[in-house]
């Protein structure tokens, strides 16, 4: 069977996809979720001109010179205006954020000037819209300042309240079925036998399923047997979930069932093994709009590819416009030799040079076995199939782990 290359394989899993249907949330339980449709401002923000520094509102023509002395007829603090407006030759003490009085076109910061009794002498010359910050400068009621397909997070989720929304219309998150198998698997904690080992994958992978915006549902684990394997996908499509994720047993021998499993629950497969390294073993089927990703056993394959295919997969049911693996250019950390007709993934680490210049390290060990590796790196450099030797300080491409 011929190896069916990277870029290919991520066409093949997202072709088609349709985004999770829309569902109202409150705003604090938006932060990870998909905006569904344009968000517009409901309010000006700011809504009236403010004070961007605490200092004096005045009119600058009543100081055009440094020396200047004023008369305080009141005071403006957010949330609480100076009523009226301010006569010619006045001032009035004012803060950030608050309204600016009608009247004054300026605030002239308190360090420059000095206050004795109802008297203040400015130390510099005012400007006209000196520290204002002018109505709408943010925004005006009807702007959109989201859109659809924005994840919902740290930088903008003030922006919605800002905007004056209480509920945002965002998709579903996609119900993401995982599910392990093998006889050698034992639950964190338990007892294991001389031939067992921890199941430690699914736990990985539920990790960037719900950190990429998806809803882990945990099968647990199924042990070696075909009618048990068979039972639990079964479980998995009658429970309508978006798609469904193998950890192992998708390989040939006699104890693996993965694959006949699918093919008895209906699934159409549309690769099975990859031009890459680690993960050549992946595979990835349809039954009708569940989609089916199945991981490599060995742990570092397993994650690599949970992050190349799986990661945008959710994305893409979530809603993201561009849900594919983002890429970066870094400085290579070391001399790496002529690749093969694989493309290849190496786990590294991001350090700083002398010159400021991120670099990418690899790891010392890349057996698709090691954890540690995982642990103590940031990301992926990729290397092309059939790229050159490459020397250290050269441009390379670089995935960061979510």
């Amino acid at each position: 069977m011929a190896l069916t290359p990277v870029d290919v394989a991520l066409a093949a899993v997202l072709e088609g996809i349709v985004a999770t249907e829309p569902e109202i949330v409150p705003i604090t339980g938006a932060r990870g979720r998909v905006l569904a449709a344009d968000l517009a401002a409901r309010r000006t923000q700011p809504p009236f001109a403010a004070a961007a520094m605490d200092g004096w509102a005045l009119r600058a023509a009543d100081a055009a010179e440094a020396g200047a002395r004023l008369s305080v007829v009141g005071e403006a603090a957010a949330g609480r205006s100076f009523e009226g407006a301010v006569p010619p030759g006045s001032c009035v003490r004012i803060f950030t954020g608050a309204p600016m009085p009608a009247g004054a076109d300026c605030v002239v910061m308190q360090e420059y000037a000095t206050r004795d009794g109802d008297l203040v002498t400015f130390g510099e010359a005012a400007r006209p819209g000196r520290h204002v910050r002018a109505a709408g400068v943010d925004f005006r009621t009807g702007d959109v300042g989201l859109t659809a397909g924005t994840r919902l997070g740290f930088t903008n989720l003030g922006l919605v309240a800002a905007m004056n929304h209480a509920e945002v219309t965002v998709r579903r998150r996609p119900r993401i079925a995982v599910l392990a198998t093998g006889d050698e698997l034992v639950p964190p904690g338990g007892d294991l036998g001389p031939d067992q080992i921890v199941a430690s994958n699914g736990y990985a992978v539920t990790a960037l399923i719900e950190t990429v915006g998806g809803e882990a549902v945990d099968l647990g684990i199924v042990r070696d047997d075909f009618d048990a394997t068979v039972a639990a996908m079964r479980a998995a499509f009658d429970g309508g979930v978006d798609a469904l994720v193998t950890i192992g047993g998708a390989s040939v021998g006699d104890h693996d069932h993965v694959h006949a499993a699918l093919a008895t629950c209906g699934v159409e497969f549309g690769f099975w093994k990859l031009a890459m390294r680690p993960g050549k073993p992946l595979m990835f089927g349809r039954r009708g709009a569940t989609r089916i990703v199945g991981l490599p056993g060995n742990p570092a394959s397993a994650l690599v590819c949970a992050l190349l295919f799986l990661a945008p997969l959710v994305r893409a049911l979530a809603g993201e416009p561009d849900p594919a693996p983002r890429e970066e250019l870094v400085a290579l950390g070391r001399d790496l030799a002529a690749n093969d007709l694989r493309q290849d993934y190496l786990r590294a680490r991001l350090v700083l040079d002398d010159a400021g210049r991120l670099v990418a390290v690899p790891a010392d060990l890349q057996d698709s076995s090691l954890l540690t590796r995982f642990a103590a790196t940031d990301g992926l450099i990729v290397r092309p199939p059939h790229a050159p030797a490459a020397i250290a300080g050269e441009p390379c491409r670089f995935i960061r782990f979510p």
